[in-house]
């Protein structure tokens, strides 16, 4: 087994050792346990955390027991090759685990601390939003939901890295399809994921210009003084949702494969593939662990306010799964000939009309 296919399943391995045996000093009564009552959070007895409900005396243990069975799974892939159905059982396991820490396991708050940065950056200077600082929008409990997030990717390339050595996959690139070509299907993506955003931003922008959408107007008047600022706030995360919406149709575009004319030093220059997946990625991971979660508070409390204010986000996990295959399609386009392996991605040279200006990917 290669060092590249190998380091993955030794990383979470590790981070799933380092996890347990933080989870059985919880289980001894330690200090930081991050879920349930220790949670800070008035939204956790609203249904938002999965994990909102739990005791740390009866919890902990458990965390430990399965973040210990996880770090056997990844050191397991870490060992050698594993053919057939043993080796699909074991990546099946890693990816089940990626998902739980993922994205089921986390609420909306890992999104909104995301979104809530460049608020911040902005409004600081001149003292908006008032009485809030971004530090408060990550206690401990949303820290950990991050660390748990970042497990998760450790199982899911853990997971990948060992099916591209069981399948005979170049172990750089994973590549086996000369022929294929992503840009039909993801433009579909694309045009999908750029889409959810819109409505989301639609409904906050409406309740910042006084549009009583789902609320009637006193009840915007009197949100608005017992949190002032609260609707120019919702309506600046629509404003970067839509922002969100123009850079992912950038995947199918000539400038997010080059950079305009009008950005000074870069103009003219190749985007790095990873500027546009990376961002692309943890925000479809983002936006489907919150999705979810908005999914479960609403079958828990579904009353008018609570549609109102989360009916969009029920939009959340297609917009996320979208996201993700359109910069999956990006990457597979983009990417350059393999050097250890030689392939490349070159779309097929004999195609006319509209395939060839998809193949194009414009």
């Amino acid at each position: 087994m290669t060092s590249r296919i190998r380091m993955w399943p030794v990383a979470a391995a590790l981070w799933a050792l380092a996890y347990g045996l933080l989870a059985l000093y919880w289980s001894t009564g330690g200090a930081g346990f991050p879920f349930g009552t220790a949670d800070p959070d008035p939204g956790i007895e609203m249904g938002m955390s999965i994990l909102g409900g739990v005791q740390q005396a009866t919890a902990a243990p458990v965390m430990a027991f399965c973040a210990l069975a996880a770090a056997v799974v990844a050191g397991l892939l870490a060992m050698r090759i594993w053919p057939g159905r043993t080796g699909v059982t074991f990546e099946a396991a890693a990816w089940t685990i990626a998902l739980a820490l993922a994205i089921i396991l986390p609420d909306y708050r890992p999104l909104v601390a995301i979104g809530h940065l460049p608020v911040f950056l902005v409004g600081k200077p001149f003292g908006w939003p008032e009485g809030v600082s971004f530090a408060s929008q990550v206690p401990w409990p949303v820290v950990n939901q991050f660390i748990c997030m970042h497990g998760g990717i450790l199982f899911a390339f853990a997971a990948l890295a060992h099916r591209r050595a069981r399948t005979g996959a170049c172990a750089a690139c994973g590549r086996r399809d000369h022929g294929h070509d992503p840009a039909r299907w993801g433009k579909v993506a694309v045009w999908i994921a750029a889409g959810v955003p819109v409505l989301y931003a639609a409904t906050r922008w409406a309740w910042a210009l006084g549009v009583p959408f789902g609320f009637s107007s006193a009840e915007l008047r009197e949100m608005a003084r017992e949190m002032p600022g609260i609707w120019w706030v919702g309506a600046a995360m629509g404003s970067m949702g839509l922002i969100g919406s123009v850079l992912t149709v950038g995947l199918i575009r000539p400038w997010g494969e080059t950079f305009p004319r009008w950005i000074p030093v870069l103009r003219g220059r190749r985007v790095p593939v990873a500027l546009a997946v990376v961002p692309a990625m943890a925000v479809a991971v983002l936006v489907t662990s919150a999705g979810l979660m908005f999914a479960r508070a609403l079958y828990l409390d579904p009353s008018k306010g609570n549609w109102a204010t989360m009916g969009p986000s029920l939009l959340w996990p297609i917009w996320g799964a979208a996201l993700g295959a359109a910069a999956v399609a990006y990457r597979l386009r983009r990417r350059a000939p393999c050097t250890r392996c030689g392939d490349s991605n070159s779309p097929p040279t004999r195609v006319s009309g509209s395939k060839a200006t998809l193949a194009r990917g414009a």
